[in-house]
């Protein structure tokens, strides 16, 4: 059913990465500039991530001996080191995600750059280097991100939800590497529930929650995909649910039928395969448009 699969490292049957997007508190604070400071509940429920649910995460990881990626915005890794300072040691990528949550593609060009180049220079400060990977705040990338991201020595973005594989975004000057998602693979429809966001939804058991990870992580397996949760410490890395995911994680990481592996890493991987000819992979030039489309009534 995948027409040109790729074939993994050391034959795995796919690939995996569970990527946490560590937003804490400043979710509360782009969506509400003027009055978030007093909306203490919904800061707890967001604090809960760097403050209690990275080390419990990172410390299963230590255990697994898997790393993974971490899409973090600036302002956060510059206001909870403690928990950066955990994901580093635990040999964890950190990728850029903004600098306050921002939202790329309802801001002009200008704006977008001066804020990845912000976060950029956090991340350089933080870690050492300049940032492989991008996630756009709630996917919201832009016409012109990936050309940003190429000028700027990107060489994967995690944005889209256009294939089951890895495929290659082509602009301009350049090219990228896409690793996608979609929202069936997103722990907010399973278990976020907050006024103070405006997002209401039912909130699952975490067993029942987790089915939905678990039945794409499946078929993912069974055709050669790529599976790329995209969870959140607050959420996902509450007690319960974590102890779910961290019983599959075991379970399939003692199988050794799954590579599981930073997003950095699965981008070079599939820049190899794709230059050394043994995959074609799928290209997408963008931007799509170039402007609103023109219906003429008939």
């Amino acid at each position: 059913m995948i027409k040109n699969p790729i074939p993994w490292p050391n034959d795995a049957k796919c690939a995996a990465c569970v990527t946490f997007d560590m937003d804490a508190d400043s979710l509360i604070h782009i969506a509400h500039p003027n009055d978030g400071h007093r909306r203490l509940s919904g800061i707890s429920m967001l604090q809960y991530g760097p403050k209690v649910a990275i080390a419990r995460i990172v410390e299963t990881y230590r255990k697994l001996g898997i790393r993974q990626t971490f899409y973090i915005p600036a302002w956060c890794i510059e206001n909870y080191p403690e928990a950066i300072e955990i994901i580093l040691e635990g040999g964890h990528e950190i990728a850029h995600h903004g600098y306050l949550h921002e939202h790329p593609n309802e801001l002009p060009p200008e704006e977008e750059a001066y804020w990845l180049d912000r976060g950029i220079a956090v991340i350089e400060k933080a870690t050492g280097q300049r940032p492989r990977g991008w996630r756009a705040p709630l996917y919201n990338i832009s016409d012109v991100s990936p050309a940003l991201l190429v000028d700027r020595g990107f060489q994967y973005d995690a944005s889209l939800m256009g294939d089951d594989i890895p495929y290659i975004l082509k602009t301009d000057n350049g090219s990228l590497v896409e690793l996608p998602t979609h929202w069936g693979l997103d722990d907010w429809p399973q278990y976020v529930q907050s006024a103070d966001l405006d997002y209401m939804m039912p909130i699952r058991a975490p067993r029942t929650g987790f089915d939905a990870f678990r039945q794409e992580y499946q078929v993912i397996k069974k055709y050669g995909g790529l599976w790329v949760p995209v969870v959140h410490p607050f959420a996902t890395g509450r007690l319960a649910r974590w102890e779910v995911f961290a019983e599959f994680l075991e379970q399939e990481v003692t199988a050794g039928e799954t590579w599981f592996a930073p997003m950095e890493e699965i981008a070079a991987y599939v820049r190899s395969v794709k230059k050394s000819g043994e995959v074609h992979l799928r290209t997408e030039s963008v931007p799509a448009y170039t402007g609103p489309i023109d219906v003429v009534k008939g």
